[in-house]
C-alpha cells in the first residue's frame, strides 16, 4: 500500500496586475473626466452661455458707447474667447479639489493605474471641453457681426495659442483644487483668476484706463495674449505680442504644473 505524500502542493506564484502606465492611463481618466463632464451639464452648459451673454451685453448694451461706429464686436470677441476659457478651466479646480476630499485618490492608489494621471485626466478633459466651447462662441459672434479676416496659416496660428492658454490655465485651476482645502474654498480662489481680463485689454484699450492702472493692464499675462488673438483675428501685422503670448503661457504652465505636482505628492504621501 502506497502512502500518499504529506508534503503540500508548492503554490502558483501569483504575478502582480500589471499597472496602466502611459497614454493608457492618461485616456482611462479623460474618458472618466468627460463623462462625468457630461452629467454635469450645467457647469458646461454655463461655461458656454455665461460667455456668450457677455459678448452680447458687450455688444449690444456697451458697444454703442464704447464704440460708435459698430465695430466694437470686432475688438471684444478676443477677449470673450479668454473669458470662456477661464469660466471652463475653473470648473477644474472644484474637479480636483472634489476628488481629493471624497477620498476616490486612495482608491485609485490601490488599483492598477497611476492616481496622478487623474490630473492629466481633468486637464486634457477640460482642454477638450473648452476648444468646442471657444468654437460655439466665435460662431455666436460671427453672428452678431464678427467678420474675422485671418488667413489659413493664422487661424491655425490662434487655435495653437488658443489650445495653450487653455492648458496653462486649466493646470493651474488643477494646482488650485489641490491646494484648496475644500471645493467651495477652490471654487473661491479660482474665481478670483476670471477678473484678470477685465484688468487688461480684452474689453477696452488700455490707453483708455487711469494712469495708475494702465502699467498693471499692460504688462499682466493676459493682454499680450489678448492682443495676439485680436491680432491674428484681424490680419493686423504684429511684432512682439505673439512672444510675450507664447512665453506667458508656457511660464503659466510650467509652474502650474511643478506646483500641482508638489501638492499631489505631499497630499497623497499623508494618506
Amino acid at each position: 500500500m502506497t502512502t500518499a505524500s504529506l508534503t503540500p502542493a508548492p503554490h502558483a506564484a501569483v504575478a502582480p496586475r500589471p499597472r496602466l502606465r502611459g497614454v493608457t492611463a492618461e485616456s482611462v481618466f479623460v474618458g472618466r473626466s468627460l463623462r462625468y463632464s457630461l452629467r454635469d451639464g450645467e457647469s458646461l452648459l454655463m461655461a458656454i452661455l455665461l460667455p456668450v451673454m457677455l459678448m452680447l451685453m458687450f455688444t449690444w448694451v456697451f458697444g454703442g458707447a464704447i464704440d460708435p461706429s459698430g465695430g466694437y464686436v470686432d475688438y471684444v470677441v478676443p477677449g470673450i474667447i479668454l473669458t470662456c476659457a477661464g469660466f471652463g478651466a475653473s470648473s477644474t479646480a472644484l474637479y480636483v479639489a472634489t476628488d481629493m476630499r471624497s477620498g476616490i485618490i486612495d482608491r485609485f492608489r490601490t488599483m492598477p493605474v497611476r492616481a496622478s494621471a487623474v490630473l492629466t485626466g481633468h486637464v486634457v478633459a477640460s482642454l477638450l471641453r473648452n476648444l468646442v466651447a471657444t468654437s460655439i462662441v466665435i460662431g455666436v459672434g460671427v453672428l452678431v457681426g464678427f467678420r474675422p479676416e485671418a488667413s489659413p496659416a493664422e487661424w491655425l496660428a490662434l487655435a495653437g495659442l488658443i489650445a495653450l492658454y487653455i492648458l496653462a490655465i486649466t493646470y493651474l485651476f488643477a494646482a488650485i483644487g489641490l491646494a484648496a482645502g475644500s471645493p467651495e474654498g477652490a471654487n473661491g480662489y479660482g474665481f478670483i483668476l476670471l477678473f484678470l481680463p477685465y484688468l487688461s485689454s480684452a474689453f477696452v484699450p488700455v490707453a483708455s484706463m487711469p494712469e495708475w492702472l494702465q502699467p498693471v493692464a499692460a504688462y499682466q499675462p493676459i493682454t499680450p495674449i489678448v492682443d495676439t488673438i485680436r491680432g491674428l483675428l484681424s490680419g493686423a501685422t504684429l511684432t512682439v505680442e505673439p512672444w510675450w503670448a507664447v512665453g506667458w503661457c508656457l511660464t503659466i504652465l510650467a509652474v502650474a504644473v511643478l506646483w500641482g505636482s508638489w501638492l499631489f505628492r505631499r497630499k497623497a504621501a499623508r494618506r
